[in-house]
């Protein structure tokens, strides 16, 4: 399966992936709806990449309150223990709820490796995991041309154990379709507090067409608070990345 990175250097080659070109979704414009070929063929990217903030820019002191908010568990908050450590690791993970036209719904994420099937339900397929922000990021894939098959899909994006808040990352989820332009949602908000965020929902508008519109809705808890918010309605409980599924 090719790379993100190596998908968007296929313009070079002649292939038109929609690369040269890219909508920012924001407040003001939230929504954009492929159709035609962009949402019928081959495959819809979906790529997290993140950057850390220093450990001076974030803000260090504030490691000790998050402790306080969130009591211990297999989620909690990283308290820095250096005043001097130049630099804090995040983990972020890229995730998807999906909700499939015969109202079969579940969850595709690290956290339990369920990272999905292209070519069987849930038709969406996450690449690995990337503990540290590599340059290649977390890659998502979704298989368009079982696209009559979705209902809808939340992408979202939550923190695992043992890291800093949403407010020490510069983190963007780029959206890449075959054709057309490419999608951009800059999770630029600073919410300190919160563990997970709902990134974009693509939804099947009936018409031959998918929707794709900016969330961007921080809550303080994960999976399950997420879930509630935009009414799946699964059952979660809690899960190690390296031991028990969650989902």
């Amino acid at each position: 399966m090719v790379s993100f990175w190596d998908y968007l250097r296929k313009d070079r080659t002649g292939f038109d992936t929609g690369s040269q070109y890219k909508i920012t979704l924001t407040k003001a414009q939230p929504q954009h709806a492929l159709t035609g070929p962009a949402a019928t063929t081959g495959y819809l990217y979906v790529n997290l990449h993140w950057t850390t903030r220093t450990a001076e820019s974030a803000g260090v002191g504030g490691g000790s309150a998050l402790r306080r908010l969130f009591s211990p568990s297999i989620l909690r908050p990283m308290e820095p223990d250096s005043h001097s450590r130049p630099q804090l690791n995040v983990d972020l993970d890229l995730a998807c709820m999906y909700e499939l036209a015969d109202g079969t719904r579940g969850v595709v994420q690290p956290l339990g490796k369920y990272f999905g099937d292209l070519q069987k339900p849930p038709y969406v397929k996450l690449s690995g995991d990337d503990v540290y922000g590599a340059p290649s990021g977390e890659t998502m894939y979704i298989n368009l041309e079982k696209k009559d098959q979705f209902r809808r899909l939340l992408i979202f994006v939550y923190i695992y154990d043992d890291t800093p808040a949403f407010d020490r990352t510069h983190a963007t989820v780029t959206i890449v379709p075959q054709t057309g332009p490419r999608l951009e949602i800059k999770l630029d908000e600073r919410a300190a507090a919160a563990r997970s965020c709902a990134v974009v929902l693509i939804e099947n508008t009936g018409d031959g067409q998918l929707t794709v519109r900016r969330e961007v809705r921080y809550v303080h808890g994960f999976q399950s608070d997420l879930d509630r918010l935009y009414g799946f309605g699964m059952q979660w409980q809690r899960g190690y990345k390296a031991d028990t599924p969650q989902g």
